[in-house]
């Protein structure tokens, strides 16, 4: 090949290279345009759906528009007013849909996943737009239900209202009976209950007369049918308090007798306990809860007309006589244990003592009068645990006797060794 021509092989390589280069960018190119129309076909059923649901929304809107008008007109602005915020939320949520169809519609090409993401918006404002509607819609349609059944409601609750008064009128007569034989206090929780019930009653009828006008002319009267309702249920449980008093009042005069029998079997018990008693201060105790124990006992008839009062009396003078005589058992406790160990106490007392007078003896005028006067001190101190009688006392005594023994061998011992001058 001539020389001039040495650069046709690199230009043929480097142009099929191109060629080649150019080819697989419109491929590519093609390729992502035939990806992008198929992603595009496969969301215009969502599209689809989300217009549709737009359609929805709106008649739904439209229709809650009118059905505030008729619930102000029936029921008033008050129990409109959840049916009228439930359609300004829709409302919004509907703008913005609009909104995004509009951006959907317009002719600006958009990519697939644009338009799947506007349009899965769109269908889940309308969603929940429908969804918010549909429960104020049936909420209003309950508040219906219950004022068509207004009219029959009335006459049932008249007579639950009657029996009630019944009831309340043999509950008062009973309470009357009981209080020839029981005292006011006894008898105040209940005789609360009945006056309690009286007002309920009085307000639930004037709540069922009031229904009844309503209902004879354009008011709502479910609200009102709602409150002698539960002031029904009020008297009603009322009543079972007052009825059942009498029961009550058998329950604590049998709880007080054995409560008392109890105290009384606790206050033999309690006495002999004081009396073996060696704690002068815990003997004082006791015998200040045995007499207030006794004197309960002894006053059970002035509480004879209240049943509950007797029994609270009886149950809390057990409890202090209890903690009493819990305390006294432990001081005796300590006395017999200090009265245990004393001897012991003693003996070791008395053998450290030996131990520190011998080394004294040995160590002679070397010994200055520390621990003489260390010796001397638990010589002493052995002398109170012998002739104490109170055992904790004299088990003190013994064990400081046993110190200072020790002190005074220690002392003695470092005397002896010269190290103490």
């Amino acid at each position: 090949m001539p020389d001039a021509l040495w650069w046709l092989p690199s230009l043929v390589v480097f142009g099929a290279a191109a060629l080649a280069l150019g080819a697989g960018v419109v491929g590519f190119r093609r390729l992502g345009a035939r990806r992008e129309r198929a992603e595009l076909g496969d969301g215009r059923a969502l599209e689809v759906r989300a217009k549709g649901l737009i359609v929805e929304a709106d008649n739904a809107v439209r229709d809650a528009d009118r059905e505030v008008e008729f619930a102000e007109a029936q029921f008033g602005p008050a129990v409109a007013r959840d049916v009228r915020t439930a359609l300004e939320a829709a409302r919004g949520r509907l703008r913005e849909a609009f909104l995004l169809q509009q951006r959907l519609d317009d002719a600006a090409p958009h990519t697939a996943a644009e338009r799947r993401a506007w349009s899965s918006r769109i269908a889940d404002l309308c969603e929940s737009a429908l969804r918010e509607l549909h429960e104020a819609d049936a909420a209003l349609a309950g508040r219906r239900r219950a004022e068509r059944g207004a009219r029959d409601d009335v006459p049932a609750l008249r007579v639950d209202a009657a029996r009630l008064e019944r009831r309340r009128t043999e509950a008062e007569a009973g309470l009357e009976r009981l209080g020839t034989r029981f005292t006011p206090a006894a008898l105040g929780v209940a005789r609360a209950a009945g006056a309690r019930a009286a007002s309920a009653l009085t307000g639930a009828t004037s709540a069922l007369d009031t229904a009844e006008r309503q209902l004879a002319g354009t008011e709502p009267a479910a609200d009102t049918l709602a409150t002698a309702v539960d002031l029904l249920d009020r008297a009603g449980r009322d009543l079972a308090i007052v009825e059942g008093v009498e029961l009550d009042l058998a329950a604590a005069q049998d709880d007080a007798a054995t409560q008392a029998a109890a105290l009384d079997a606790d206050l033999v018990a309690a006495r002999g306990e004081r009396d073996a008693q060696e704690d002068a201060d815990a003997q004082q105790a006791l015998g200040t809860a045995i007499g207030a124990a006794s004197a309960v006992l002894a006053a059970r008839g002035d509480l004879a007309g209240d049943p509950f009062a007797d029994r609270d009396r009886i149950a809390a003078v057990r409890d202090r006589l209890e903690v009493a005589r819990a305390a006294a058992r432990n001081a005796q406790g300590r006395l017999d244990g200090a009265r245990g160990a004393l001897g012991g106490a003693i003996a070791i007392a008395e053998s450290q003592a030996r131990v520190a007078r011998a080394a004294i003896d040995r160590a002679g005028p070397r010994v200055g009068a520390d621990a003489r006067t260390r010796l001397a001190e638990a010589e002493r101190q052995l002398v109170i645990a012998r002739q104490e009688p109170d055992p904790v006392a004299a088990l003190d005594a013994a064990r400081r006797a046993a110190a200072r023994a020790n002190d005074a061998e220690a002392l003695a011992a470092w005397d002896r060794s010269g190290d103490g001058r």
